[in-house]
């Protein structure tokens, strides 16, 4: 380990310094706390605490409940993907915070977001949020790096070899501001496939759009390589994007928040996620930050 990583504090650490819980140090971070990433962990120099704590920055006093940053609900608004499934029940088995799933897609998500209606909402992608959204500061808790694509009854794998051969076929469609049809969408134009539009039934969610498949009212779906493997589908990918959690960066400190960002960071939520298809989870439980 490099001189300088040893001679940083951890987070428990920090929290004794400053006479604080733990949980607090979240806050104390939006606040100015100086801090560094160290893989998926903050780490401290001694002095810059010190100093900073001396600048006159409110900090709660030792034993201090940590009390949510805004009257926000503790929910959760995203699509039904399996990373936000196990994230969820990882959450309750620990006997952490409970966290309310609203489902909703990446555009209605980010409505109850701005509308201060849920806490955090899923988002994915590499496009910045509604320029209502970026009136404040945000924040992104990563989970997972995922495959999407079009899933497929196994049969077919013969005939579906290429983007076009989905083309003519019912498909189950989804909403236009979900990522994957955003993905859909692009990849139809790169192939100059764009004025062939497609035909379906546009379906709420990766479960329903996967269901339709199994009950033949469409041919394939789009969806998440997870979704295929979950329900035994074949699948033909898009390309990959993050799938990350969407918050007010001065809701870190929240409970829930905090509940979210430990979970996806521990060992047993990775192991979980590490034997499916499509998900890297070497990053989960990043923060990062749009300014």
């Amino acid at each position: 380990m490099p001189k300088e990583e040893a001679l940083l504090l951890k987070t428990t650490e920090v929290a004794a310094l400053l006479r604080v819980h733990p949980k607090q140090i979240y806050r104390l971070l939006e606040q100015g706390l100086p801090a560094r990433r160290v893989g998926s962990e903050w780490r401290f120099v001694r002095s810059e605490v010190l100093a900073w704590s001396q600048t006159g920055e409110a900090i709660a006093p030792a034993g201090a409940p940590v009390t949510p940053t805004s009257s926000t609900s503790t929910l959760l608004a995203a699509n039904g993907d399996v990373v936000i499934d196990l994230l969820l029940e990882h959450i309750a088995a620990a006997g952490r915070t409970l966290v309310g799933f609203v489902p909703a897609d990446r555009g209605e998500a980010l409505r109850l977001l701005e509308a201060q209606r849920v806490l955090m909402a899923g988002y994915h992608g590499d496009a910045h949020p509604p320029q209502e959204l970026q009136q404040v500061r945000l924040a992104r808790i990563h989970l997972v790096r995922r495959h999407i694509g079009l899933a497929y009854a196994p049969g077919e794998k013969t005939r579906l070899r290429r983007l076009g051969d989905f083309l003519g076929l019912p498909l189950a469609l989804r909403p236009a501001t979900a990522g994957v049809r955003v993905a859909f969408d692009a990849a139809l134009e790169a192939e100059g496939l764009a004025k062939k539009k497609p035909r379906g039934a546009v379906y709420p969610s990766h479960r329903e759009a996967v269901f339709a498949v199994l009950r033949g009212e469409a041919k394939a779906a789009l969806t998440t390589s997870a979704w295929a493997e979950r329900v035994g589908l074949g699948f033909f990918s898009l390309g990959e994007e993050d799938y990350d959690l969407l918050l007010r960066a001065r809701d870190l400190g929240d409970p829930a928040a905090v509940a979210a960002c430990e979970t996806a960071q521990g060992k047993p939520f990775r192991a979980a996620l590490r034997g499916i298809a499509g998900y890297d989870a070497k990053h989960a439980g990043t923060i990062r930050y749009f300014d």
